[in-house]
């Protein structure tokens, strides 16, 4: 099942709506964020306690090959590792292109509702 997807401009409604989320049970292994900025994605994690795409969601020859790809190759790898096709992937990393950033959420329950 593909993860629910929602893309932000502003941090502050990402971090709002992350609290949402775990206010209704959903856990941090079921909470992932990215986008185009190491940085800023890891200080959005830490701060609203989510995760971040990294090796225990990719296959061994794609953490070796994405040492050698550039940024937009390795954040396409990592979307088709959590379920989107290829297509997909490619539009996403057009968003993260555009400084979004994507809250991903792997968990079943309607998140709609949530947030």
């Amino acid at each position: 099942m593909k993860p629910f997807v929602r893309e932000y401009h502003n941090d502050e409604k990402l971090q709002n709506d992350v609290q949402k989320l775990a206010d209704n049970g959903i856990t941090k292994e079921h909470i992932y964020l990215m986008s185009h900025d190491e940085d800023r994605t890891e200080r959005l994690a830490n701060n609203t306690d989510a995760n971040t795409v990294g090796t225990q969601e990719m296959n061994l020859a794609e953490v070796i090959g994405n040492i050698f790809n550039k940024k937009g190759d390795e954040l396409r790898n990592k979307l088709q590792d959590l379920g989107f096709s290829q297509s997909e992937a490619d539009a996403y990393e057009e968003d993260l292109d555009e400084g979004k950033v994507l809250l991903m959420v792997t968990e079943s329950k309607d998140i709609k509702k949530i947030i």
